[in-house]
């Protein structure tokens, strides 16, 4: 994930687990320094979830821009392809109107996939996709570690969603999935300077935060997921349903639970997403993007005009 040179339009970009200050930095950013925010967010593009998934409110979207937050239906598909690719619209339409770029989210696949282009997988025939999909999941993988031992060492056994993309490419091309993500093609690396900040807060400091703010939600997202759960139109396994919160409050709001059970289970859930996002953050972006564990909103607006200069 290259940063850039100093004479190529500049890119912020704010990344970092779950309720760490992300939202309330971008905004200050964006209205200090007239600034277009562009959600990072593979859960906050859904139209349906406002507040489960900690969406900008009407009030901050009238503060300053605000591009691909709330704009994909619940039932409809969506890829890290087509966000790249709106994106990448995104940042040229802040550039001409000579506004600042902020990118700022929590899905690291997201914004490498802007930034280092995406591998050029084929499409996966349909029957395969169907059969990889209807295995156990510890089928999968003991077939993965025979066709793609590499892939298979990386993965574990109860990642279900990855295991079987990388079953259902192998078994489709041939070849393993590290072929064909050797080569990337798209991104905006060499056209843009980036200018990052990986939040990464005291994690005791996080985890509270977690469960305050998830008290908040469980509270006041009751009637989004009942709307969302009542709808015939959107399919079982629709990424939007696996929104942290949306089961869990769904189950209180059938009698299953209770919102107290709701909360415990929710916030459980989004401390454990939190930790697998602090982890990738730390490892996974170049070591010159600049990593914080500062959580005063003002104090990093005045940290990141250093590399607006």
């Amino acid at each position: 994930m290259n940063i850039g040179t100093p004479d190529l339009p500049m890119v912020a970009l704010i990344a970092g687990p779950t309720a760490s200050g992300k939202s309330a930095l971008a905004l200050a950013l964006a209205e200090k320094h007239r600034g277009t925010v562009i959600n990072a967010d593979s859960m906050q593009v859904y139209a349906d979830l406002r507040v489960l998934t900690a969406r900008p409110n009407v009030e901050e979207e009238k503060r300053a821009p605000h591009r691909l937050f709330g704009h994909v239906d619940g039932a409809d598909p969506y890829s890290a392809a087509r966000w790249a690719a709106e994106a990448r619209a995104a940042i040229a339409e802040a550039h001409e109107a000579d506004r600042l770029p902020i990118l700022v989210g929590g899905t690291g696949m997201y914004l490498r996939t802007l930034v280092e282009g995406i591998a050029p997988v084929p499409d996966i025939d349909a029957e395969v996709r169907a059969a990889v999909r209807a295995l156990p999941v510890a089928d999968a993988h003991a077939e993965l570690a025979r066709r793609d031992p590499e892939t298979a060492a990386r993965l574990g056994p109860a990642d279900t969603s990855r295991v079987a993309r990388a079953l259902e490419v192998v078994r489709s091309t041939g070849k393993p999935l590290a072929h064909w993500q050797a080569e990337r093609h798209g991104g905006i690396a060499g056209e843009v300077r980036i200018a990052p900040l990986i939040l990464l807060p005291d994690k005791t400091w996080l985890s509270d935060r977690i469960d305050r703010r998830f008290r908040h939600m469980v509270k006041v997202a009751q009637a989004e997921v009942e709307a969302l759960l009542a709808r015939t139109d959107v399919p079982n396994d629709a990424p939007v349903l696996r929104a942290i919160g949306v089961r869990e409050v769904g189950l209180a709001l059938a009698g299953e639970s209770n919102l107290d059970e709701a909360h415990f289970a929710g916030s459980l859930a989004t401390r454990q997403y939190a930790k697998r996002q602090y982890t990738w953050f730390r490892r996974q972006p170049p070591p010159e993007w600049e990593r914080t564990d500062e959580t005063q909103t003002n104090r990093l607006v005045e940290r990141f005009e250093t590399k607006l200069l």
